[in-house]
């Protein structure tokens, strides 16, 4: 495919045209991309339609390519101009007018990489226009969920009893998996845990996974019976823990456990990663054995909790629109990381062994007791709106420091922080400090 139509090929951040290598290498823009990886999904569906045997089709792995090349600085340009209609509306909405940067016309629109808005600040990515790198999120993350719903749609015309999935990383950041979500039949997600990870931090990531489909059950598509090859120290789980991880994922809302891999690669960057057959190619290894007394287990439990949900009363909002804002803004703090702060408070519940669902920032509060907004620096249209409807039929909401900023358009809304949330909280907030790592302060 790239040596016959190279253009497929992605343009990185930095303006380089990548060569072939690696893996999910292609522009979510390429009209030929799109075109081939659809009639590839409707021949595999065609032939295997009549299996009664498959029970879910999974599209693709692990959706990662963000692209810079001129087709989707092109196609940028008409989402855009569908997003905003006229171009005095993409100058207010990215504040061009600072340092000169106003437009004319919708040609002289850039996607912002390093050629052009982005920059390294203090050991993170920011941008000269919050607006307009946001918005090339949005972009790339509609971009490239196109491609899937471009196999989607051919998979459920030809076999519509057949549900769907792409196999999800949680807590990625390019892609806003609550609009994902919507087009698959089931979540799935890959959970690679280190030897380190605080249980309470895979345990929020099973919930988000549950959040982004409203509650439903999902599956735990990939996880390693032992040890990874790619974080910087791989540990091997020790006895027992790969069944605590399998239990731990039901218990947040899991119907399926499944691994990668099932025979060990004999060479290339995956060689050193574990499989339910290791190298030594047969039954007699603790792993397997680990794997086959989970899969006995699993049957004597059968079918009673498939498909069943929980009803909490706690629920801690997450957007992604929010966590690129908060940091893709020069300032405050480099130390301030979004999934940090709400790792945070997803912890203090976890350790009372209170259930904590995820909800989007316009989704229906009106289940929960306590609603936990940790960094809601961005608030979007209706959002506080929807806060404030849950507080007057006596819910009580949990803000921090940050919240209440700016609008979608990452624009400070003037008058004092937190803007919108200010009568409610009954806060005017008129600065913000950032202290130094061996700074303390107290109140």
């Amino acid at each position: 495919m790239s040596k016959k139509y190279p253009e497929m090929l992605i343009t990185d951040f930095q303006g380089r045209k990548r060569k072939f290598g690696g893996r999910v290498n292609f522009c979510p823009n390429s009209e030929k991309y799109r075109e081939f990886s659809v009639k590839l999904a409707r021949k595999l569906a065609e032939r295997y339609k009549d299996y009664e045997n498959i029970i879910a089709w999974h599209i693709s792995n692990e959706y990662a390519n963000y692209c810079y090349c001129d087709n989707c600085e092109n196609k940028f340009k008409e989402w855009v101009k569908n997003r905003y209609k006229t171009i005095e509306s993409v100058n207010k909405a990215w504040n061009m007018n600072f340092w000169g940067h106003t437009l004319y016309s919708f040609d002289e629109i850039v996607a912002p990489s390093d050629l052009s808005e982005m920059w390294n600040g203090y050991d993170k990515q920011c941008t000269t226009f919050q607006g307009m790198a946001i918005d090339y999120n949005r972009f790339m993350s509609d971009s490239i969920l196109g491609c899937y719903l471009g196999e989607y749609d051919v998979l459920k015309e030809v076999t519509p009893y057949i549900k769907i999935t792409t196999n999800l990383m949680a807590t990625y950041k390019p892609l806003d998996y609550f609009k994902w979500a919507k087009y698959m039949d089931i979540v799935s997600w890959d959970n690679y845990p280190g030897l380190n990870t605080a249980v309470s931090d895979t345990a929020f990531r099973h919930a988000l996974m549950r959040g982004v489909k409203n509650g439903d059950p999902f599956m735990l598509i990939e996880q390693t019976p032992s040890q990874q090859n790619w974080q910087a120290h791989n540990s091997v789980k020790r006895p027992g823990v790969m069944r605590l991880h399998s239990y731990q994922a039901m218990a947040h809302g899991a119907d399926t456990v499944m691994f990668f891999q099932m025979r060990q690669s004999i060479g290339a960057c995956e060689k050193y990663h574990a499989a339910v057959i290791s190298h030594a190619g047969h039954e007699n290894t603790r792993i397997f054995k680990e794997c086959a007394d989970l899969g006995e287990e699993l049957t004597k439990l059968g079918d009673t909790i498939l498909d069943s949900r929980f009803k909490s009363k706690v629920a801690i909002v997450f957007d992604w629109d929010n966590w690129w804002a908060v940091e893709f803004s020069s300032g405050p703090s480099v130390d301030l990381r979004y999934v940090e702060q709400v790792e945070k408070y997803y912890k203090a519940f976890h350790n009372l062994n209170v259930s904590v669902d995820i909800v989007e920032p316009n989704g229906d509060f009106s289940d929960y007791s306590v609603v936990i907004a940790p960094v809601l620096y961005m608030l979007k249209k209706g959002v506080s709106e929807n806060i404030k409807n849950f507080v007057r039929n006596g819910g009580t909401f949990l803000t921090t420091y940050f919240s209440g900023y700016v609008d979608e358009s990452d624009l400070v809304q003037v008058g004092g922080y937190p803007t919108e949330l200010r009568d409610m909280l009954g806060l005017w907030i008129e600065e913000i400090d950032a202290l130094t790592p061996d700074m303390k302060n107290t109140i």
